[in-house]
């Protein structure tokens, strides 16, 4: 009997193939897998310092550059309406405790780098012994005596210049609805079916040859008689375009006016632009975000005009 020759080994069988080597011929160790780093520990500590300096550096900004600022309340129309959006510059004035956003320094006296508003400014102004904010506009700086005749402004024994624009038709709106007791027999249907504000518009000129509308109701209004007074030194005298719809400087502290003349150090920034406007109807809905934005506003500069 003849022995039979063993099979030859066929290539394609992998359980005849050789043990993998490397090039030095010896066998390859087993290849590791890196851990994931997701199997690493969350560091609490850093996650919390790196929020507190993001907020802390939004602070800085909106107590040293510029903070957004809502519009609450109508003392300011025709100029600024409820649900306006705006920039308000903390620089110009230079810094004082009412600087920093939240109000969360005490009251205290002095400014660092202080100048003094222009004629004409509208300022955000912080009563003195409250926590809230007030956008106003500066009608007297110190030294300046103001007094109010039936609505009319005398600036250092001079009325200032004066002059009956055409009345503005404002759109109705939430934000704006024209309430009989705020705007007595001035509500309208327009000839587009809408409802329509129609407001008698006062142009003033202040010295300084800054221009602005307001609005005048008519000359016997609770505020339409005031002073003389005497702006005192490093104080501005406000007043909201409203004349009478506003507790401003006329207005004593415990009728939530300003109460005179507002200190410098009180003078938190001026109100730079309108960034965008809601007119009150938004909800839930995105898309009545977009439905209530009031377009003509977005853009609108607030500092005043100059003849």
């Amino acid at each position: 009997m003849t022995d039979t020759p063993p099979p030859r080994p066929d290539p394609k069988d992998s359980s005849m193939a050789p043990e993998a080597s490397n090039v030095a011929g010896e066998p390859e160790s087993p290849r590791v897998t890196p851990a994931s780093d997701t199997e690493k520990p969350v560091n609490w500590f850093e996650e919390i310092r790196g929020l507190a300096l993001l907020l802390l550096a939004v602070l800085a900004f909106h107590s040293l550059v510029a903070k957004p600022f809502y519009i609450p309340t109508m003392s300011m129309m025709p100029n600024l309406l409820v649900g306006d959006r705006l920039v308000v510059s903390k620089y110009p004035y230079g810094w004082s405790w009412v600087s920093v956003s939240f109000h969360l320094l005490p009251p205290m006296k002095g400014r660092i780098m202080g100048s003094t508003p222009e004629y004409g400014d509208i300022v955000i102004a912080t009563p003195p012994g409250a926590n809230s904010d007030y956008i106003k506009r500066v009608i007297g700086r110190p030294g300046d005596t103001i007094e109010v005749r039936s609505g009319r402004v005398i600036l250092n024994g001079e009325e200032i210049s004066r002059s009956v624009q055409p009345n503005l038709l404002l759109p109705v709106d939430l934000n704006s609805p024209c309430n009989a007791s705020d705007f007595p027999m001035l509500k309208m249907r327009g000839a587009d079916g809408k409802f329509y504000c129609e407001l008698p518009i006062i142009r003033e000129t202040l010295p300084n040859g800054v221009s602005y509308n307001t609005i005048d109701l008519g000359p016997d209004y609770p505020l339409d008689n005031y002073g003389p007074y005497k702006v005192p030194a490093g104080h501005v005298f406000l007043m909201g375009d409203n004349r009478d719809r506003s507790a401003d400087s006329r207005a004593s502290l415990d009728e939530l006016g300003l109460g005179g003349a507002v200190p410098l150090e009180n003078i938190g920034g001026r109100a730079e632009i309108v960034t965008f406007s809601l007119d009150g109807n938004t909800n839930w809905n995105p898309v009545s975000w977009w439905q209530s934005l009031r377009g003509d506003r977005a853009g609108a500069s607030l500092r005043p005009d100059k003849d």
